[in-house]
């Protein structure tokens, strides 16, 4: 029978159809059997390739530290600090803690805890980041012990494989003691005795509830939560640990709080015995808080075990050249008295970093051996050092070194700033001013172009640790004079000065260049940012009026011989005296104080530390030509009143000034001021200002009082106004 030819048609579509389907289906099976089979194949080969448990631990391998130039500075001991103690040596209330805080269904689960990575992936989820993670303590243990740090699927598969293993072979208490004797703890040790005896100085069995507590909390991140950098961010810490103890029944909530607020006695460092070779100029670099400074970064970034077991190189901003002139001139620093925990009094810091790379070439955080680096945790008043922030803000509002501000009494409310020598010399130049460190007119002009804007620029310059919200912020005029919230670190007040010195262009701080592993893959490689926070005219008339500080102002034991500018400063009741400064390349910070309660007896930031800068100044740039500072185009100079800021037809004439200026922002108008009355006055011998492209000899009068170097500030006796330098 002849088929319709429309029915035909259908047929045929559908048989095709089905044909098209079934070829579809055969795919999709043929996909999951082949990824099965390459999910199988993965699996076996992972279980396969798995650490034996008991003879194929990963060896260690040091890790190796390179300075700028190559050289190798140390090498960072794969022999761990670790003391092994037994279960029996470990207090009740140090294994609850970690279990309470890093797994608290340890005593439940067999090794893997599927509630704890559900929870952890929810957290994650929600957080839109990994912010929490489900290992088991016998999964770190595993991971520690057998395995790498990287972050793959086939090391997290091996790291359960082998937490199962663990768990067949060894029982919970023993699991729990080779996990406290394996993990790290900062500063070098391992395990629970090693960290006891370093941060407590006593061995674990020994340690109190509030001490357990806080060991506890640091595994997470040792150098962030160390109390040796931050007792405050350690107990906050501590807390947490102690709230986990109470939530899973370890402790009632009275101990808890009764807890909180039990001192805590950290360990003393050695009294720091006079080396008779002191003054050995051949004496070697040790870098010490340096090295400190970077291994801690390393850890934070890798973890302990990568950095001590996995072989790294790790190359850094540091020249030993110039850490060995920075030590050996910190040694000026003198012997006032020995503190309670056997520390030389007073103590300092200095921080030196190239100009336009941001490279720290050279760091000393202290003397003597105690673990706390003054050069970048140290926040100190800065005094004067701050007031080039005040001056560079007034030269971007259109005022030039020869403009005049008036020293003369001055209040705003209640707050009256004094001279440092309590007395007042009337109109004078920016320049001037910033060169004796005159007060008044630091804060008159503060208040002229708004504290905000100072901040604000001090800020974009590099200065992290100013306050600008809260009923105790440093938006106030006694911010002109040093009178801040936090103070600054060294480091800090170094890249910001370094911005000044790199005609008005930022370049963060950096301290570790590259980092490669033991096979030779490079973990990371430092990229220079630059960026622009500082108009380049600007900047070259504030470095310009900042060579004037060393040439004839506060800063004249600073002098090197070569093109160079700064600033002293120096606080009120001298408990910190500093001197910043810079050249074309290199910008460094000095800072001398007392850690605690004293004061430096008077000694001002002209005076040691001036001459520390000059003498590690001086051998830093021993081998580099003379180099003055770059003019950027539109600079010119003019002649002008040292009395008004008016132009001078004669250039002869007592009061006449030459000076740079903006093209654009000179003067206007002649001089109207009257002539100067002084009978002894030769022309130009007002001239307190280094005329441009000359060297500079011009002196301010001998008969004139000149503030003390630092120049800090000290109100009167009977006006009660917050210290403000």
């Amino acid at each position: 029978m002849r088929q319709n030819p429309q029915t035909a048609r259908v047929a045929s579509r559908n048989k095709s159809r089905g044909s098209v389907i079934a070829i579809v289906i055969v795919a999709i099976m043929a996909f999951l059997v082949i990824g099965v089979g390459v999910g199988l194949g993965f699996l076996s080969a992972t279980i396969q390739s798995a650490p034996n448990l008991r003879g194929d631990i990963r060896p260690a391998a040091s890790a190796q530290v390179f300075d700028v130039n190559g050289k190798l500075i140390t090498v960072l001991h794969a022999v761990e600090n670790r003391l092994p103690v037994p279960m029996d040596k470990i207090p009740k209330d140090l294994q609850n803690a970690f279990v309470a805080l890093e797994d608290n269904r340890f005593y439940q689960h067999g090794g893997v805890d599927p509630r704890a990575i559900l929870r952890a992936a929810w957290i994650n989820l929600v957080a839109g980041g990994v912010s929490e993670g489900g290992s088991t303590i016998t999964q770190q243990l595993a991971k520690n012990a057998f395995l790498t740090q990287e972050r793959t699927w086939k090391r997290k598969v091996q790291e359960v494989i082998i937490a199962f293993q663990i768990e067949k072979q060894y029982t919970k208490k023993e699991i729990l003691e080779l996990y406290l004797n394996q993990i790290y703890f900062g500063a070098g040790a391992y395990g629970v005795e090693a960290a006891a005896q370093t941060y407590f100085d006593k061995s674990a069995d020994k340690l109190t509830l509030a001490e357990s507590a806080m060991l506890a909390g640091l595994p997470k991140s040792p150098n962030y939560y160390s109390p040796f950098n931050s007792m405050k961010v350690a107990k906050e810490r501590q807390a947490t640990v102690l709230d986990q103890m109470v939530k899973y029944g370890y402790l009632d909530q009275a101990t808890a709080d009764k807890t909180k607020k039990a001192p805590i006695k950290l360990a003393s460092s050695e009294p720091t015995k006079p080396d008779p070779k002191q003054k050995d100029k051949n004496v070697e670099a040790s870098a010490s808080y340096f090295i400190e400074y970077i291994t801690s970064q390393l850890i934070d970034k890798y973890g302990a075990d990568t950095v001590y077991k996995e072989g790294l190189k790790v190359y850094t901003s540091l020249d030993l050249e110039m850490q060995k002139a920075a030590e050996k001139a910190m040694r000026e620093l003198p012997v006032k008295s020995v503190d309670k925990n056997g520390l030389q009094q007073p103590q300092g810091a200095l921080v030196s970093i190239d100009t336009h790379t941001g490279y720290v070439k050279a760091m000393v955080g202290g003397r003597g051996t105690d673990k706390f680096n003054r050069a970048v945790l140290a926040e100190r008043q800065p005094g004067s050092a701050f007031k080039p922030f005040v001056y560079l803000t007034a030269l971007d509002s259109g005022k030039s070194p020869a403009s005049i501000v008036d020293d003369k009494p001055f209040s705003a409310g209640s707050y009256a700033p004094m001279n440092y020598d309590r007395t007042f010399k009337g109109p004078m130049t920016l320049r001037t001013a910033l060169a004796l460190s005159r007060n008044i007119p630091a804060v008159k002009l503060a208040q002229e172009v708004t504290p905000e804007r100072v901040v604000r620029n001090a800020q974009n310059m590099g200065i992290s640790t100013l306050v600008t919200s809260g009923p105790n912020n440093d938006i106030t005029l006694a911010m002109a004079l040093g009178g801040l919230t936090r103070g600054v670190t060294p480091l800090d007040i170094a890249s910001a000065f370094g911005v000044i010195a790199n005609q008005g262009v930022r370049v963060e701080p950096v301290t570790i260049l590259k980092v490669v592993d033991r096979n030779g893959k490079v973990l990371e490689q430092h990229i220079p940012k630059e960026r622009v926070v500082v108009n380049d005219k600007v900047a070259f008339l504030l470095t310009d009026m900042m060579k004037s500080v060393i040439q004839h102002g506060t800063g004249g034991g600073a002098n090197i011989g070569r093109p160079a500018a700064g600033k002293t400063g120096t606080t009120d009741e001298h408990k910190d005296a500093w001197f910043v400064g810079f050249t074309p390349d290199i910008s460094t910070a000095v800072w001398i104080g007392m850690d605690s309660d004293g004061t430096l007896d008077g000694e001002t930031g002209g005076e040691t530390p001036a001459t520390i800068w000059r003498l590690y100044m001086k051998e830093a740039t021993a081998k580099s030509p003379w180099k003055d500072f770059p003019r950027p185009g539109g600079i010119i100079s003019a002649t002008v009143s040292s009395r008004d800021g008016g132009l001078v037809t004669d250039p002869k004439s007592k009061d006449a000034i030459t000076d740079y200026f903006i093209d654009g922002n000179q003067p206007k108008n002649l001089s109207t001021a009257p002539p100067s009355t002084d009978p002894n006055a030769k022309p130009g011998s007002k001239n307190t200002t280094p005329i441009p492209g000359q060297s500079g000899k011009t002196t301010t009068p001998s008969k004139t009082p000149t503030a003390p170097p630092g120049g800090s500030s000290k109100p009167p006796a009977k006006t009660p106004v917050k210290p403000t330098t």
